[in-house]
């Protein structure tokens, strides 16, 4: 098939890695150690209080949570960012793309609390959002002592985070909380189904991510579950109701598999009554502006969605003196 073509930048960079058109349970363990990154390169030169955490859910004794503070805190309640890491749901950790939101905690002296989920093969089904959303229950019943403000938590993630992050919100929904002042889904991994068109044209040749690659991704986390069976909160394309969620930002690039599912998830956000706005990126590659933070086009597509989340929490003022 014909595809979009990749921005001549992101082109070039990616010609200079080696790049995979599939995964397996066999090269899985060779990947995984290179799938995050070391949190120091990224705490240099910022005045940030680190601290790791381990709390207890119904079914995980052990999930880890990184919560990163501003070390100038003004001593009031500041915004929160939930961060969910990708890695197709088999690899990466809560450093994983950590430098996206720490963009928020050095704009806005966010908060950034970043979960550890359990992965897929080991752990399926619904494991992984579950974990998800019972460190943002922690959260909620923390905030004070965290200093969070719970009006202003936001709830993020790239690539299966962002699906993670999609399903999360899903569940806080549907379980009366906690509340969610906005979720950030970038380039979102939201449908195991795999079978659009954007999908397909990414589909045969070395990438970032295939379609056989997330294909892999997908039957790790559902097994040989049945597509009837598969719940809206672990695939959220699925889910039959997306009204009453927060306002919602998606960004994806034209060139990558999960153009067209999110952009379908927009759609059912508009179509609900809510509100979403979407950004594609012509020539963007999928992750591009956590691969390449310094291109061109990732400074774009960073520095819009750090003006979209401005306006969110300036409306969350806003409604405050109301």
């Amino acid at each position: 098939m014909s595809r979009p073509a990749l921005d001549p930048e992101l082109s070039a960079l990616l010609a200079t890695i080696p790049l995979r058109s599939e995964l397996s349970r066999e090269v899985l363990p060779e990947i995984r150690p290179y799938s995050s990154m070391p949190v120091a390169a990224v705490l240099d030169g910022r005045e940030v209080d680190h601290r790791e955490l381990t709390i207890a859910t119904p079914d995980n004794p052990r999930l880890p949570l990184s919560v990163f503070t501003p070390a100038q805190a003004t001593g009031t309640a500041a915004p929160c960012v939930y961060w969910i890491h990708g890695g197709g749901m088999v690899m990466g950790d809560r450093f994983a793309q950590i430098d996206i939101p720490f963009d928020w905690l050095d704009a806005f002296g966010a908060i950034v609390v970043s979960v550890d989920y359990r992965l897929a093969p080991e752990f399926s089904g619904a494991s992984l959002v579950e974990d998800c959303y019972h460190g943002l229950v922690w959260i909620a019943e923390h905030a004070d002592e965290l200093g969070i403000d719970p009006d202003r938590v936001i709830v993020a993630g790239t690539s299966a985070g962002g699906g993670l992050a999609a399903g999360t919100v899903l569940l806080a929904r549907d379980r009366g909380g906690p509340a969610i002042a906005a979720q950030v889904l970038v380039c979102p991994m939201l449908d195991h189904r795999n079978n659009s068109a954007s999908s397909r044209q990414y589909s045969g040749d070395p990438g970032v991510w295939t379609r056989e690659m997330n294909e892999f991704g997908w039957r790790s986390v559902l097994g040989d579950t049945s597509d009837t069976d598969v719940s809206g909160y672990v695939s959220p394309a699925r889910a039959e109701d997306v009204s009453g969620l927060p306002t919602t930002y998606i960004d994806v690039g034209t060139a990558e598999v999960f153009r067209d599912e999110d952009v379908a998830y927009a759609s059912r956000i508009w179509a609900a009554g809510g509100q979403a706005e979407l950004h594609v990126w012509a020539g963007g590659c999928h992750g591009f502006d956590a691969m390449y933070p310094k291109a061109r086009l990732s400074e774009a597509a960073r520095r819009t969605r750090t003006e979209w989340l401005g306006r969110v929490l300036g409306a969350v003022a806003d409604t405050r003196l109301t």
